[in-house]
């Protein structure tokens, strides 16, 4: 009979082996609902600090809210004022600014590359005198709540190796998302609940690029931090209802029987993978509670009317921003939304239109609501997509009609709350917001600024896997202070 050693030196048969693959094919559909209780650690993962973190930064945010916009929203047509565009309508894109960079396959081959002035008015908001879309008017009204970044950059510029870097930090699948590093770091904050959770505005959007588990998984992180998807519906946690026939007395007797004989498995074996799956059915016979409970409560008219009317038809990006608040204040550490449909390469005015229709009131409804409750000083808000669009339009050009092909070199975001600076508008694009000229921001950066506002130190928080020590920020990556409260 064959035997190999695992990485704490026992001796293992084929047989021990296939006894314990029968056990593990039984936890697999829970391993991804829930963390280990904070007092556990992990095969391989460091010790959980949860009053500051990893690297011992005193944390300014207990939680993020990201609202990620799949696509690639068009900085022209909400953030960034270009008037230059409207006075060179339809002219070539000099050859200086465009300075032999990279295009995609899609205008790589076109025999000209007209710029395109925006189809919408922007005016200044606020005290901090931020340029805003007249299609943004409720983040409009809440400008001097935001911190503006004018000057994100990445070094991915087609969907899935863009999406990849900036959940992931590598442009290959594989590597732990965002939300899992933080669930990794940090631990949970309410043991009723997953501390990463992630919320799918629900229909297609127009055909629009797909998203894949991976964005948000786990990869080589111990599998309870991945994110766990929240869904409309009856069923919002997948697996978790008891089977039919099965009471929750029986399901209690069951749970119990079973953790007898894995503490007598665990006093054998010293396994310290046993403690994390016995926490795991634990964790999701209270979620059986908890979850239905928090996807059954009831709104008072004025916030569902703060959101706008989406907000009552679960599933859609307006429900999500509301069932994030809900998330928010029972500790979820980690909260991703996700929203497609912003790759506008026809067709751009239209698709913008619809896009921020969807999302201007209900993003700002959020933050609005974070703040009246006392919520938005711990809470950092994150709203934006994996790029940005060209200057220059993509296919026929007219004076109301234009599309616009991905950009990395230079796009925005917003944060609000957690430790960031309300109305700093930061960093500059040239008269074409095609270049950086002033406080670039690359996604290391963003993902290193992030961290910090939880407490963790980005270069200290790593895991060995395959002999070497990944992180989110791989060896890149500083913090951006001057976005710091």
């Amino acid at each position: 009979m064959s035997h190999h050693c695992n990485e704490y030196g026992r001796i293992h048969s084929r047989r021990d082996f296939l006894n314990k693959l029968g056990a593990g094919l039984g936890v697999a559909a829970l391993s991804g609902l829930v963390n280990p209780l904070s007092g556990m650690s992990d095969m391989g993962a460091l010790p959980r600090v949860l009053s500051n973190g990893v690297g011992g930064i005193a944390p300014r945010a207990k939680r993020v809210i990201y609202m990620f916009q799949s696509g690639g929203p068009s900085q022209y047509e909400l953030f960034s004022h270009k008037p230059l565009l409207r006075e060179l309508h339809g002219q070539e894109l000099p050859a200086s600014v465009l300075n032999g960079q990279r295009l995609t396959g899609m205008t790589s081959g076109q025999g000209a590359l007209p710029l395109a002035g925006s189809a919408f008015d922007f005016k200044q908001y606020g005290q901090c005198g931020k340029w805003l879309s007249d299609q943004v008017p409720h983040m409009a009204s809440v400008a001097d709540d935001i911190c503006w970044v004018n000057s994100m950059y990445t070094d991915a510029i087609n969907h899935d190796p863009a999406v990849m870097f900036i959940q992931t930090g590598s442009q290959f699948p594989g590597r732990p998302s965002i939300g899992a590093w933080a669930s990794y770091g940090l631990g949970s904050m309410n043991e009723n609940f997953p501390a990463f959770v992630v919320l799918l505005s629900k229909g297609d959007n127009g055909g629009a690029q797909p998203l894949y588990p991976r964005s948000w998984g786990s990869a080589f992180l111990p599998s309870q931090h991945q994110g766990v998807q929240f869904r409309a519906g009856a069923d919002p946690v997948l697996y978790l209802n008891n089977p039919g026939g099965i009471t929750t007395a029986a399901r209690r007797n069951q749970l119990d029987r079973l953790k007898e004989l894995q503490e007598l498995q665990r006093a054998e074996s010293l396994d310290p993978e046993i403690d994390a799956r016995i926490a795991q059915y634990e964790m999701a016979f209270r979620m059986q509670a908890s979850v239905p409970d928090l996807m059954d409560e009831k709104e008072p008219d004025y916030i569902y009317d703060m959101y706008g009317p989406d907000s009552r038809i679960p599933g859609t990006y307006a429900a999500n921003c509301l069932l994030a608040r809900r998330l928010a204040e029972k500790d979820v550490r980690f909260i991703q939304l996700y929203h497609r449909g912003w790759d506008a390469h026809g067709q751009c005015p239209a698709n913008i239109r619809g896009l921020t229709n969807n999302t201007d009131q209900a993003s700002a409804a959020l933050l609005k609501d974070l703040k009246q409750r006392g919520l938005l000083e711990d809470t950092l808000l994150v709203w934006g997509g994996e790029f940005g669009r060209t200057a220059y339009s993509q296919g026929k050009l007219t004076p109301e009609n234009y599309g616009r092909d991905h950009h990395p070199r230079a796009y925005n975001i917003w944060m609000a709350g957690g430790g960031v600076k309300p109305g700093l508008v930061y960093g500059k694009s040239d008269d074409f917001g095609y270049n950086i000229t002033e406080n670039p921001v690359h996604i290391h950066d963003f993902q290193a600024t992030l961290l910090h506002l939880l407490g963790i130190d980005h270069e200290a928080m790593t895991f060995k896997h395959q002999g070497r020590r990944f992180r989110l920020t791989d060896v890149h990556g500083h913090v951006v202070h001057d976005l710091l409260a």
